[in-house]
């Protein structure tokens, strides 16, 4: 199987690093993107800042790779995702050429001839890629070995506070949207709710709060499923991103200014049509009512579907990765704390199938480019048969000055490396009426 290639899917920051570091080391790699372009994903959230600095935002042997073309990496500033990609990923893309290929749609994996309960011979036959290209044309690729770097992008997160839609939310589809928002000015004058606790709750907020500043009569409510509102500020000075830590003052400033509502405690149950407008009812009864549209922001969680015919362990909470899912847990850790990245951690019991990226995080919050690309570093110099380089960790991950959520979730705790309590944290919400 050494004269196999090594399929990577997605043609996202880990996927392209890999497809990086396998050049560097000699092995044949392909990069199958569904995308019609490099980091498509990215290009969807292009309009948003990242908290992460240039330097934090690159890949060594990506570097090594683009530098002999002219091309120099960016030493400071923070990019937007659009400048991320045409400043770094599309030149990359570029630089790996014919290995790239785009309008592929990766259906399943398996191992050729051998679904997920033969044992016989299982380890002697190659992986079997089924693919669709964009004129539904499908094909089969063989591969020595399948890194899996397809992201989470594409499987927000639904409002309803139990994990699935919640009622009516399916229904509403039309006022829903799971991603954050470029141009809001189209609900000038309108009640627009947040629900979320994570950055992308944040940066839409404070999006909406900016449009309310400007146009009389717009109401942003923020609807957080926790008791307290301690986590959404970060962890401040104790934050090694300065940009994340900028990101939670920002919150707190508006929040105290009054231009947003915040609503702890409520975690929605009910999307209800009010012609034309929706009411939110939360699972202890209380409501918002007289809704515009709603940014639903509660995170990402991993489809495993192309997986299903082989073998993997994934964490039952997180779905993330069994290896690495303690030292990811956001009721006990922050990023900052994460030291468990390498090929050893990420194996799966498929013996050359590596999930990597934000995928390998499964529901876990707080994935920085930073730990990706030291997942691909080591997992290709395992692959390579470079056993010291793999087991090496090289990373060195930014502290958040906060636990991602440890603590009591009705009450509200912050775990115990949290910054010290502000002096406001529970904001009342004009538009709640408890029923």
């Amino acid at each position: 199987m050494d004269e196999l290639p090594v399929v990577i899917i997605g043609a996202g920051p880990q996927g392209l690093a890999a497809a990086a570091h396998a050049t560097e080391r000699g092995l044949d790699a392909i990069v199958l993107e569904r995308g019609d372009a490099a980091a498509a994903a990215v290009s969807e959230w292009g309009h948003v800042r990242l908290f992460s600095s240039w330097p934090e935002l690159t890949d060594a042997a990506a570097r090594r790779l683009l530098e002999p073309s002219g091309w120099s990496a960016p030493t400071s500033g923070f990019p937007t995702g659009a400048e991320w990609v045409d400043g770094y990923l599309a030149p990359l893309a570029g630089a790996l050429g014919e290995r790239v290929r785009y309008g592929v749609t990766v259906t399943g994996v398996a191992r050729q001839g051998r679904d997920k309960v033969v044992d016989g011979g299982r380890r002697s036959q190659p992986f079997v890629v089924h693919t669709r290209n964009a004129d539904g044309v499908e094909a089969r690729i063989l591969a020595r070995s399948v890194i899996d770097a397809s992201g989470t992008w594409g499987q927000p997160n639904p409002a309803g506070a139990d994990g699935y839609p919640a009622l009516g939310e399916t229904a509403s589809a039309g006022l829903i949207s799971y991603r954050i928002p470029d141009d809001v000015s189209a609900f000038a004058g309108a009640h627009v709710v947040v629900v979320g606790a994570g950055h992308s709750a944040t940066h839409a907020v404070l999006r909406l709060s900016e449009l309310a500043r400007r146009a009389p009569g717009t109401r942003v409510t923020w609807l957080l499923r926790r008791g307290s509102a301690t986590n959404v500020f970060g962890g401040g000075v104790g934050d090694e991103l300065p940009e994340r830590a900028a990101l939670g003052v920002r919150a707190r400033r508006v929040i105290e200014s009054g231009v947003v509502d915040v609503v702890t405690g409520f975690r929605v149950a009910e999307f209800r049509d009010q012609g034309g407008a929706l009411a939110i009812r939360s699972e202890d009864g209380r409501e918002v009512t007289d809704v515009a549209h709603v940014f639903a922001l509660t995170g990402f969680r991993p489809d495993a579907e192309l997986l299903l015919e082989l073998r993997i362990d994934l964490d039952p909470a997180l779905e993330a990765v069994a290896g690495i899912a303690a030292e990811i847990d956001p009721n006990i850790h922050s990023c900052g704390s994460v030291s468990a990245t390498g090929a050893r951690q990420l194996a799966q019991p498929e013996q050359g199938l590596f999930v990597v990226g934000a995928k390998s995080y499964g529901r876990a919050p707080t994935f920085l480019a930073l730990t990706g690309f030291e997942q691909v570093r080591s997992v290709v110099a395992h692959l390579a048969g470079d056993h010291e380089s793999a087991a090496r960790n090289e990373l060195v991950l930014p502290d958040t000055g906060v636990c991602g959520g440890a603590g009591g979730f009705d009450e509200g705790a912050s775990g115990c490396c949290a910054a010290p309590a502000p002096s406001v944290l529970q904001i009342g919400a004009r538009p709640v009426a408890v029923g």
